[in-house]
């Protein structure tokens, strides 16, 4: 063991640990999450660190070899050699300062200089944490958009495949005019393709920077160039384009800008809820339900009924879907409880903004390499059920007129005929002229 010493006293900490009193202190204070901040959340700050000590020493705040040593050290904590030092809770002191300070403390005693003096210097929690979260969370945005344009070209590629099938749609759960099944999964597509356009606009929010503003966002205790040296330096490292922050005081204040971010995860996580309860809709039977698509078998249903196939991989992107919707509320709810100058719940949204992207990411692989590639369509199904569709009897509308056609669905219900077979009896249509309708309704007329 070796003994440290801060304003409320000494404290004995692991000879083998990097961190120092603080870092044990809010280890032992903190437990409730059960879990630390995300990783990513650690190297963003690393790297602010780095981008610090570099702007520090060209401006002439940082001797060299101090610098040179920050340098060495994070370099190191980035290689993933020292991740076990960074393990204090979610739930902490609302700025998120006991983080702040478990990296310093790691960082000075792998330089053996001093945690706030050296590692620290020019900066402060306030602007070190939200600035850490905008920078992990747009590093995170661009794999997820990745993620879901693999996804929409997966629904594309189905909605080609099946563009030749005709079917019924359904409103109200109920029987609608005729549709294809390509047309089903373009409209997926191009849901996905717009809720990946709504993440990469609001990403553009999370590249100003309140970095150097320290405490409030004045910039106290610094030199006039060090925000934008900062940025420059992270920019040349992280081959981005981060930018200073408009005002940096309300940088400080306000996390509406991920808050932003968070809100269109939750939209993109709606869509996919509702593409995938279509798809096990549409899958559902095999005998007794609509059965018009078969999803792809990936485990045994059932433990008791044999033979039962269950859509379990829509199940899951469900319920993963669910927690992203939880994950934004309480972003909201912790963006709105800021006071006067400084948002006391940044640990929190650090920790659900990264979750909830990572958790849409692999939501979207998954969906796309164990379900929707495999996907195959029941054509026969589609066919038999929109013959039997009370939604049919629209295209006939305009032949016929909609009294005409009224007494036809009668008579279909009545007689369990299907429409086509009472058109054909009746002579009204002739096969040929029937099933062009039925494609022609199939069109778009935009």
């Amino acid at each position: 063991m070796r003994t440290e010493k801060d304003s409320l006293g000494k404290k004995q900490l692991p000879s083998t640990a990097h961190y120092g009193i603080h870092t044990a202190r809010s280890l032992e204070n903190f437990n409730a999450a059960s879990h630390p901040l995300p990783l990513e959340i650690i190297y963003a700050i690393v790297n602010l660190k780095r981008a610090c000590a570099k702007a520090n020493y060209k401006l002439k705040s940082l001797e060299k070899k101090k610098a040179n040593a920050i340098l060495v050290a994070t370099k190191n904590i980035l290689l993933g050699k020292h991740d076990k030092e960074f393990q204090i809770d979610v739930f902490q002191a609302g700025s998120g300062t006991s983080t702040h300070m478990n990296v310093n403390e790691v960082i000075a005693n792998l330089a053996k200089l001093h945690p706030n003096d050296d590692v620290n210097k020019g900066q402060s929690t306030n602007n070190i944490i939200p600035s850490a979260i905008r920078i992990a969370s747009h590093k995170e945005l661009q794999s997820l958009t990745e993620s879901l344009e693999n996804l929409r070209k997966a629904l594309e590629q189905k909605a080609k495949a099946f563009s030749t099938i005709p079917k019924s749609a359904r409103t109200h759960l109920q029987d609608a005019v005729p549709i294809t099944l390509g047309q089903e999964f373009r409209a997926y597509a191009a849901a996905i393709e717009k809720a990946t356009l709504r993440l990469t606009i609001a990403a553009e929010s999370l590249l100003e920077l309140g970095v150097g503003g320290n405490a409030v966002g004045t910039g106290v205790n610094t030199k006039k160039a060090f925000r934008k040296t900062i940025i420059s330096e992270l920019n040349k490292e992280l081959k981005t384009t981060f930018l200073p922050a408009v005002n940096n005081i309300e940088a400080t204040q306000f996390l509406t800008d991920i808050a932003e971010v968070s809100a269109m995860s939750k939209l993109a996580a709606t869509d996919l809820l509702k593409i995938t309860n279509d798809l096990r809709l549409l899958s559902s039977g095999p005998n007794t339900g609509f059965g018009e698509i078969n999803l792809p078998a990936v485990e045994p249903g059932s433990s008791i009924m044999p033979g039962k196939i269950n859509p379990s991989i829509c199940e899951a992107a469900n319920m993963a879907c669910i927690q992203v919707m939880g994950y934004d509320h309480a972003i909201t709810i912790a963006n709105s409880l800021g006071q006067l100058e400084l948002n006391t719940h940044m640990p929190l949204v650090a920790n659900n903004i990264i979750h909830m992207i990572q958790i849409l990411k692999r939501t979207s692989n998954m969906l796309t390499t164990k379900c929707i590639r495999g996907i195959t369509a029941n054509k026969q199904t589609c066919q038999t059920n929109l013959e039997h569709s009370a939604g049919l009897a629209t295209i006939l509308n305009p032949k016929l007129g909609y009294d005409r056609v009224a007494e036809l669905v009668k008579e279909s219900l009545k007689t369990k005929k299907t429409l086509k077979q009472l058109v054909l009896e009746k002579k009204i249509l002739t096969s040929k002229q029937f099933e062009n309708l039925v494609k022609n309704s199939t069109k778009p007329n935009l």
